[in-house]
């Protein structure tokens, strides 16, 4: 059954592949993007996929924006928070900016953008929020202080709104990735990315078609029984418990 999705940061890298995941899995997608609206008209030019700017990490924006969305498509039923940034540092280096900057954007949007949309699907009994994390929130990385924290706390959001919303037919799941062939990590420096792929076990970079994936199967009715879990999808790179 198709039905109404919403994806932050969903027009580049790991956002992409879940918007066109839902698309293909039959949902009628919105991708929200932040500032590169070149690259945003050129997806929605090549999938189809409507496109949304607008700040995630700001609470009355992502409730009139989120309005406008429900207003033009209809009420929004899944909610992927992708949205993430990075301004690394070792932290006695980094300034309360770099440290804010990234938890608005990659935490506090969890809230932004879910809390508009969370009652609709309480009164419709049926919604499927995916947080992703990242491999970092879950074991921390040097030069990351903020980042890792951030993320970390995508996880503990995911554990408390589940309890939640799974009475209301709500799920929330988190997804950890860990490191995937996007632009950002192909900029690496080669000898750099050599020593990360080095460190997983299954001996490549993930696809953010993999990622995609995963999101469209949670996103999913068959997917019922699933909440509150935080699923690694690393290679092996990290194994938790």
């Amino acid at each position: 059954m198709g039905r109404i999705a919403l994806v932050t940061g969903g027009t580049r890298g790991i956002g992409a592949a879940i918007s066109k995941a839902l698309k293909e899995g039959g949902h009628t997608v919105v991708a929200n993007y932040a500032g590169n609206d070149e690259k945003a008209n050129a997806f929605k030019e090549e999938t189809g996929i409507a496109v949304k700017k607008f700040d995630v990490g700001d609470p009355a924006v992502c409730e009139a924006k989120l309005a406008e969305v429900e207003a033009e498509v209809g009420p929004i039923d899944i909610v992927v928070n992708n949205a993430g940034i990075t301004r690394d540092g070792v932290f006695h280096r980094m300034s309360f900016d770099q440290w804010n900057a990234v938890v608005q954007t990659n935490l506090s949007s969890l809230f932004a953008v879910t809390r508009p949309v969370i009652n609709g699907m309480r009164d419709r009994g049926f919604g499927r929020v995916i947080n992703i994390s990242s491999i970092n929130g879950q074991k921390g990385q040097m030069g990351q202080v903020n980042y890792s924290a951030a993320k970390a706390g995508v996880i503990g959001f995911t554990k408390a709104l589940a309890q939640e919303g799974a009475k209301k037919g709500i799920t929330v799941n988190c997804v950890c990735p860990g490191y995937i062939d996007t632009d950002m990590v192909a900029a690496v420096p080669e000898k750099v990315l050599q020593s990360i792929i080095g460190g997983i076990p299954v001996g490549r970079l993930g696809q953010a078609e993999e990622i995609g994936k995963l999101c469209a199967y949670l996103a999913s009715d068959d997917a019922a029984f699933i909440t509150g879990a935080t699923m690694t999808i690393n290679g092996g790179q990290y194994m938790a418990a």
